[in-house]
């Protein structure tokens, strides 16, 4: 029995999403076909690739190293293939990208939208997760990222820098006093990020206080701005964010001596050589789109 580029491509998903049913939604196919490929790969190699017990399945210590071997050789397969089959009438094959939501919802959407206009043959995935994702073993071909970037083998091009500031509402000034200074901070509550503590959010120099943990606490930017908006605390947010409600004046920005570092906008995604026409092209269109100043900073006359 021989195994077939869909029996590497079904292991790989068990393995990155823990269990047969994990693997068989994201990839929109019935557990049984995913069992039944698994079983003929195992049989292919002659070996056990996962324990099973009480319908639960775990890798292999084998399985997890033939993974790790077999996630890059796959992708350079694809994109050779991919490259291929592109040629001169244009990109062919799939794309899949992962950003975080509100930049997704709110600035991505459209300049994702352009690109699949002009590469009418090629499939567009496209994720909005604020959760970090580890592009390879999910399947992504190219990724967005807003902050400072780890340590990682990805391979990342600044697309834009972004302001940050401390905003409130108008409503929640008046109730609980104006800021003054950066001391003021300390009797202030914040709107809470779950995805990171308040000193890594609010990261000014060690002399500035922090302000008090609120009693709202959210995994989304633009979710903390509505709670701004309400006159719920202060947020500290990007521009991206929060342009067209200063602009508005429903949110005010308060101390602006306070000048926390910005926020690079990096497109990422895995080392491959040849770059894959397909991530080179959508880099470079990322970087047309966002490069300079980006069009919110424009909108808002922040240029």
């Amino acid at each position: 029995m021989k195994w077939t580029l869909n029996d590497i491509e079904t292991f790989l998903a068990v393995i990155e999403a823990g269990s047969i049913s994990g693997a068989a939604a994201r990839a929109n196919l019935a557990k049984s076909v995913v069992s039944k490929r698994v079983s003929a790969f195992e049989q292919a190699l002659g070996t056990p690739l996962f324990t099973r017990h009480a319908g639960r399945i775990a890798p292999t210590d084998g399985a997890l190293a033939l993974a790790e071997r077999l996630r890059p050789a796959l992708a350079e397969l694809v994109a050779a293939a991919e490259g291929a089959a592109s040629g001169p009438r244009g990109l062919r094959g799939r794309l899949a990208i992962s950003a975080p939501m509100s930049f997704g919802i709110r600035h991505l959407g459209p300049v994702v939208a352009d690109f699949a206009v002009a590469h009418p043959d090629l499939e567009i995935v496209l994720d909005y997760d604020d959760q970090i994702t580890r592009l390879a073993p999910a399947g992504f071909d190219v990724a967005v990222r807003i902050g400072v970037l780890a340590d990682s083998t990805l391979v990342a091009r600044k697309l834009c820098e972004d302001r940050r500031a401390v905003v409130a509402s108008p409503g929640y000034l008046a109730q609980h006093g104006a800021l003054e200074s950066p001391a003021d901070l300390a009797r202030h509550r914040a709107i809470n990020y779950l995805n990171l503590r308040l000193g890594d959010v609010w990261s000014f120099p060690a002399e500035v206080p922090l302000p008090q943990p609120g009693r709202i606490s959210t995994n989304n930017g633009e979710a903390i701005r509505d709670m701004a908006l309400a006159g719920l605390g202060l947020a500290l947010l990007p521009l991206f964010i929060v342009h067209d409600a200063l602009g508005s004046g429903r949110l005010v920005q308060v101390l602006p001596e306070l000048a926390p570092e910005p926020l690079p906008i990096s497109a990422v995604w895995p080392p491959a050589r040849p770059m894959p026409g397909k991530v080179r092209l959508f880099v470079d269109h990322l970087a047309g789109a966002f490069g300079g100043t980006p069009p919110w900073q424009v909108a808002a006359g922040q240029g």
